[in-house]
């Protein structure tokens, strides 16, 4: 993957031998998490690792830190909501895909309640999935998203809210 994504660096830009071995690493890493966030977001597997291949390409070109592990998850993470936010603002309003390619990833309890959070407004969304799917911290999707711990936790609430809900409207037990 370094290699088609180091094709299309200028070659004045391209990463240092030590600098691309971070970086391969990091994508073997991060890669699945990136997927399934970017999965989360367009609804289309195909869409989620163009979007991945976005990340990468922007993980060799810009200054991503690299050396902490910590601040690079959230610089993953937050550039990888950009890349989702980039791509609802350019795709085209007639093309859509079934949710049933999504059937054959997730076990069907899984794919049932992702239904319902699609349901849901982005924000509160993004944040569900983030705290429940990737087992994030308030405070780390805080970081992420580059909004306050209040902003998320109430987000999370909100969330929880609606989508209880959604769930009730569609006959789930309370519990």
């Amino acid at each position: 993957m370094i290699f088609l994504i180091s094709f299309f660096i200028d070659e004045a830009k391209k990463p240092t031998e030590a600098r691309s071995a971070l970086i391969e690493k990091t994508i073997r890493q991060y890669a699945d998490m990136i997927c399934r966030i970017a999965f989360q977001h367009t609804g289309s597997q195909t869409d989620a690792e163009d979007i991945l291949q976005e990340v990468s390409v922007a993980l060799v070109t810009k200054d991503a830190p690299l050396e902490d592990e910590e601040h690079l998850k959230h610089w993953l993470i937050r550039v990888t909501v950009n890349k989702c936010h980039d791509w609802h603002r350019h795709r085209k309003r007639t093309r859509t895909e079934p949710l049933e390619d999504y059937r054959e990833t997730a076990a069907p309890e899984e794919f049932s309640l992702m239904e319902e959070l699609w349901q849901l407004p982005e924000t509160y969304r993004t944040i569900l999935y983030l705290y429940y799917y990737e087992n994030l911290t308030l405070q780390e999707i805080a970081d992420s998203l580059r909004k306050s711990i209040n902003t998320v936790s109430s987000g999370l609430q909100r969330g929880r809210k609606k989508l209880k809900e959604i769930l009730m409207q569609e006959g789930w037990k309370d519990g």
